[in-house]
């Protein structure tokens, strides 16, 4: 049996988050869906170690697929789930909706290279982090209609 997706965010939308058009503005789903990738990440490689030992991550592509207007007021949940572990990076997905209907409002696909701070280059993710990874994408298993 898969798990459900991880639970990464929550929040609302303000109505200083919306725009003319009466719906939220694409920057505040950008920051939402940053803050569920901290997240998901946290649950790779802790912060804590990571800065002591200058590692980080950095994203390189997003694509965000906006499927439904979010109004003012709208109570929103963010699930993740690993997509991929690769040699240096992973690609994940986030899925927005509605905390109390079963309606996606938008998706994010992320690739997050790992990152040397001092060296600002890519490095190989070491055996805990791909560890960790690795069972927390067999954990979770994809969102369901996910890009």
């Amino acid at each position: 049996m898969i798990a459900a997706p991880i639970a990464s965010f929550s929040g609302v939308a303000h109505p200083w988050m919306c725009d003319t058009m009466g719906h939220m503005n694409v920057r505040f789903y950008a920051a939402m869906f940053d803050d569920a990738s901290f997240h998901l990440l946290g649950r790779v490689s802790d912060p804590r170690t990571d800065i002591e030992a200058r590692l980080g991550w950095a994203d390189v592509r997003c694509e965000i697929d906006y499927e439904h207007e979010t109004e003012v007021g709208t109570l929103l949940s963010v699930h993740s789930h690993l997509e991929k572990v690769g040699r240096t990076s992973i690609v994940y997905v986030h899925a927005m909706s509605d905390a109390l209907k079963d309606t996606v409002h938008a998706r994010a696909r992320i690739v997050s290279v790992r990152l040397d701070l001092a060296a600002r280059q890519k490095v190989e993710l070491d055996p805990t982090t791909r560890d960790r990874a690795e069972a927390l994408m067999l954990q979770a298993g994809p969102v369901e209609g996910s890009p």
